[in-house]
């Protein structure tokens, strides 16, 4: 998080609805190309002593904070440009662990007669 912080304030492009990764070449209107991410990726992943962790783990964290904040599933299939809603629905994702504690609770407040 740190690294993605650091780039966030050196990048030209660094507004809230840029690219994480804008494309200097593209001037920011699209991302780098996914071999780009993926060498760097995979440097940083080796440098931390993960090995083979792949940028495909990305995009389930992306589905789920995507959800978190609220996000329609509409939009997140777009997003994650799925041809199918099907794909974002069944595949990416899942609820924050937060969320699922939040949810039990309130659940349990009903259960035994408890107002959240």
């Amino acid at each position: 998080m740190e690294v993605l912080k650091a780039w966030k304030q050196a990048t030209q492009f660094s507004a809230n609805e840029d690219w994480i990764f804008a494309s200097p070449v593209q001037i920011g209107r699209l991302p780098w190309s996914y071999n780009q991410v993926y060498r760097v990726y995979q440097k940083a992943a080796t440098k931390a002593s993960l090995g083979g962790f792949g940028t495909h783990t990305l995009r389930h964290t992306y589905r789920s904070w995507l959800d978190a904040v609220g996000t329609t599933i509409a939009v997140q299939q777009k997003l994650m440009r799925h041809a199918d809603i099907r794909t974002t629905m069944n595949t990416y994702g899942d609820v924050v662990t937060d969320e699922m504690q939040q949810a039990h609770a309130k659940v349990v407040g009903l259960a035994l007669g408890k107002a959240n």
